[in-house]
Order: C-alpha cells, then structure tokens, then sequence
C-alpha cells in the first residue's frame, strides 16, 4: 500500500504530465497557474488511496484523480473573483484572476471544468462519469446557498459546496477499482462523514463557518464525533484502509 506522500507525489506526476486540449490555446497558460497553485491534494489522494484499498491499481485511478481535481481547482478560480470572494490571494500567490484579468479567469475555470470531463470520459464505466458531473452539480448548488444564505443549514451547505467532491473522489476510486455498487456502502459513509469532518476543521481553524453558528466548543464537539463516525465506518469495511485512516489522522492533527 501506497502512503499518502507517495500518492502525492503520483498525483503531481501526473498533473505535470497532463495534455491539455490543443483548443484552450493560450489560455493554457492560466489553466496550468490554477493547477500549480500547491495545496495537500486532498481529494485525489483520497481516490487514489480508495482505489487501492479496494484492491484496485493507483494507475487505473489517475485520471479520475486528476478530474476531480480539476474540478477543485475550478471551484477555486470561480470563487476567488470579484463577483464571488473578491479574494486577491491565493496560498501566498496573486489570484487567477489578479494575474491574467477577469475574463480569462472565468474561462480558465470553465476550461479546468471541460478538461475534467474530457478525463472522466475516458473511462467506460458510465458510473464514474456520473459521479463526477453530480458532484459538480452539487458543488455549484452549495455555492448558491452560500451566496444567497443557507436558510440556517450550515451542515447542508457544506454537504453540497465541500463534501459532494470528497464524496465523489471516493466514489471514483471504487468505480477505478471495479467495485459494485451493491457493496460501496461503508465506503459511501465514510467519503460523507470525512466531507464534513473536513470542513468543521477549517471552520474551527479560521474560527467562521459552524464556529461562528454554533460557539467553539460545540464545533470541537462536532468535529470529535464526525471524526469517531469516520474511523467507525471504515472499521466496516472489508479491506485494508490503514491508509485512508492516515489522512483521517492528517486532518485531525490540524484541529486547534
């Protein structure tokens, strides 16, 4: 079994190899500023490691990984304009759209989101392709709510704009792996409760979000039984998850 740093490291691999469509252009240029931006490649790490605890080949899941964080890097780049965040920085770097202009932000994340789908569909199982325009979907939608208030749901919210694409990095990597979906069911649980697990921890670190809703001490509460319901479900799965209980551990240790 793979460890997450060596899954890193594939992950970079390939998204330094990756082909872009000949079409974008130059637009390519602001495609791969978005991608190289650094961050712990989280969700394809996690496709990755699900693939292979499921039994399947980390190179049958690359692709996937990689779509989905595309799509990732794509929520980022639409979030940090000015319609949106406003945000003018970026994991200590200018924004995309500060460093090439607004409009050619705008299309960078749409052609982030097309080069996703264009990976997926290479794939035959049409499962996988699903998985991945569904949690896009959902993504936006908690977008929308975030924009126009959550209606007191902030556990909803974060279902939607956070969790669908961990959900769906998990969902990916047992599609990879060949794995009926008759028999996902602790896997599913578990992408749900690290999906929410992760955004109460960095709601607790920039102290906003649920903290703000619900006080500190109800958040750390929260965080505690999310992250004991995470490790309980993959205690159901038949299968070596000692490295998805790794990035269970990872997360938890940022937790003030």
């Amino acid at each position: 079994m793979r460890r997450p740093d060596e899954l890193r490291a594939a992950v970079e691999e390939h998204l330094r190899s990756l082909e872009l469509s000949p079409a974008l252009g130059g637009l390519e240029d602001a495609v791969r500023y978005a991608l190289d931006g650094g961050g712990k490649r989280i969700r394809p790490v996690l496709c990755l490691a699900t693939t292979e605890a499921a039994g399947g080949r980390v190179e049958a899941a690359l692709d996937a990984a990689t779509a989905i964080e595309l799509i990732h890097s794509f929520s980022l780049v639409h979030d940090d304009l000015p319609a949106l965040d406003d945000d003018d920085e970026r994991r200590g770097r200018p924004t995309v759209h500060v460093r090439f202009g607004e409009a050619e932000a705008i299309l960078a994340g749409d052609a982030l989101m097309a080069e996703a789908f264009r990976l997926a569909n290479g794939y035959a199982a049409q499962e996988l392709r699903l998985e991945i325009l569904q949690a896009t979907s959902g993504m936006i939608g908690g977008q929308y709510l975030d924009l126009n208030g959550s209606n007191g749901d902030r556990l909803e919210l974060n279902r939607l704009k956070t969790g669908r694409l961990f959900e769906a990095a998990v969902g990916c990597g047992l599609w990879a792996a060949r794995i009926p979906g008759a028999v996902q069911r602790p896997w599913r649980e578990f992408s749900s409760e690290y999906g929410v697990l992760y955004q109460v921890v960095d709601d607790l670190l920039d102290e906003d979000g649920l903290v703000r809703e619900r006080g500190l001490e109800a958040t750390r509460e929260l965080a505690a039984e999310t992250e004991a319901r995470a490790r309980a479900r993959l205690e159901e799965v038949e299968a070596d998850t000692s490295v998805l209980a790794e990035l269970v551990d990872e997360l938890t240790a940022r937790r003030p």
